[in-house]
Parts: C-alpha cells; sequence; structure tokens
C-alpha cells in the first residue's frame, strides 16, 4: 500500500511540474514573440518586450540535470516567456 500511495503522489507530483513547464509564444500588438533563452538570447529577445523567468523550466532542468539535453533546452532556448510591451519609462535593456 505504501509504494501505490508513492506512486500516487510522484505523479501528481509530475503532472503539476508539467503544467507548470514550457513558456508559450505571446501575441503582442499583432506581432508574435517567442521565448528565449541563454543560447539564442541575441536571436529572439526583442528590447521593447518585457520578460518574465519561467520557473517551471528551471525546476524540470534541475529534476532532469542528468539527461543533460533537458537542461539545455530549458536554459538555453525556453527560459524567458514575453510578457507585454514595456512601457515608456521602463529602462531599455531591462529583463
Amino acid at each position: 500500500m505504501l509504494i501505490r500511495k508513492f506512486i500516487s503522489v510522484m505523479l501528481t507530483v509530475i503532472l503539476v511540474f508539467g503544467m507548470m513547464a514550457c513558456g508559450s509564444t505571446k501575441v503582442i500588438e499583432g506581432v508574435e514573440y517567442d521565448t528565449y533563452g541563454l543560447i539564442n538570447k541575441n536571436d529572439n529577445r526583442n528590447p521593447d518586450v518585457k520578460y518574465k523567468i519561467i520557473i517551471g523550466n528551471i525546476v524540470w532542468s534541475i529534476i532532469l540535470v542528468e539527461t543533460i539535453a533537458a537542461p539545455i533546452y530549458f536554459l538555453g532556448f525556453s527560459i524567458y516567456e514575453p510578457v507585454r510591451k514595456k512601457t515608456t519609462n521602463e529602462k531599455k535593456g531591462q529583463i
């Protein structure tokens, strides 16, 4: 019985983290902005858009650190998600 309960709790935790991970593109004023990471920052980051960190991808990178490929994807290509356009009084280059 204890093993069944443990497995069901672990599956629930994995499903919850699975829903938290992965950023999505966002359409702002008719333009679609994509997520970016440490590797493709120069290509995908727009200085006029405010981004937020995707906590789920950081958690998955830590959990799957032994796979090597998962952290490279999550941190390298999908760690920041577009939120909105920056206002005029926000500093340029600020995330």
